[in-house]
């Protein structure tokens, strides 16, 4: 047989909130709609049904047994759907019991504690996964559902016509040196002196990579790269232990202090990397992703200048 047309889930639910209450107005209240709509409801149901579910004692709908089995039914149905509803959702990445964050490394020193703290008391409820990787991969796992934002270097790896961005702060880039070097006392370098030198870099696909390039060129020069690496913290230690010099953002300064120190470079290679969030326009509305981004903008505010 065919549904009738009448026959719909928020009546259903109007249905259910008074077999709950027993009483018209009580139902109505908790519904925060009126008395007539609420009995209109139950008689449009029971014409959709071609059968009734109540008999009528003065102004007292007292339910027939009929109405006892649709209640039981109706508690299932209604159950079902919304679980439908949620299963569905969280299939697309829509307001889950679990949010997967991809970050570069870099910004697990400061950012994202923050972030996600303060994500956390916007949402208590939310499991947070982390994922750790460069602006390339990040981008590939969020085009691919794989994640639910990322906090990457916004240039043009992640520069896409199915993304938002949302920008965080700025951060200049700085030669990391180890603490005894003999650059280490100087105010700031010329990195056309290091023309000689020994450096390690990041991996293609990281945006520091891209900006140690762009930054060596200014400076008219091929560095000597004596190893790339896949994480920043690895470079520091590398550095730190003299393997040879790194061009760097300063959001690392509060790592391997005691062992690294950055120094600023002369006016004319001065470059700066743009870190913000990046998102799918097709979450936009999600609302798990919404208290992301407001906090991100609270972010941002502390950050100005």
């Amino acid at each position: 047989m065919l549904i009738d047309e009448e026959f719909t889930l928020k009546k259903l639910e109007i249905f259910l909130a008074f077999m709950r209450s027993g009483n018209l107005a009580r139902a109505a209240t908790e519904l925060e709609t009126s008395t007539v709509s609420v009995h209109r409801a139950i008689h449009s149901l029971e014409n959709a049904l071609r059968c009734p579910l109540f008999k009528h004692e003065g102004r007292n709908l007292i339910p027939q047994e009929s109405a006892y089995v649709l209640e039981e039914q109706a508690q299932k149905l209604v159950k079902n759907v919304l679980d439908s509803v949620r299963l569905t959702r969280e299939a697309a990445g829509y307001s889950a019991e679990r949010f997967k964050l991809g970050s570069l490394y870099s910004l697990t020193v400061k950012t994202v504690p923050q972030l996600i703290m303060g994500l956390k008391l916007r949402r208590s409820e939310l499991n947070i996964d982390l994922i750790l990787g460069s602006n390339i991969d990040l981008l590939y796992k969020l085009k691919n559902m794989e994640l639910d934002a990322i906090l990457v270097a916004l240039n043009d790896s992640v520069s896409d016509p199915d993304c938002e961005q949302l920008p965080l702060f700025a951060d200049d880039i700085f030669l990391a040196v180890p603490v005894d070097s003999p650059f280490a006392q100087q105010a700031e370098v010329d990195l056309a002196d290091l023309r000689e030198a020994t450096f390690i870099t990041l991996s293609q696909g990281f945006a520091t990579h891209q900006d140690g390039a762009r930054v060596f060129q200014q400076a008219g020069f091929e560095p000597k790269v004596a190893m790339q690496v896949n994480d920043i913290f690895t470079l520091l230690s590398m550095v730190s232990s003299g393997v040879g010099y790194a061009l760097l953002p300063g959001r690392i300064a509060a790592v391997y202090e005691n062992r690294v120190k950055l120094i600023p470079l002369q006016a004319k290679y001065h470059l700066q990397q743009h870190i913000g969030v990046v998102f799918l326009k097709a979450k936009e509305r999600d609302p798990n992703l919404l208290a992301l981004l407001a906090e991100c903008r609270m972010y941002s505010l502390k950050h100005e200048g």
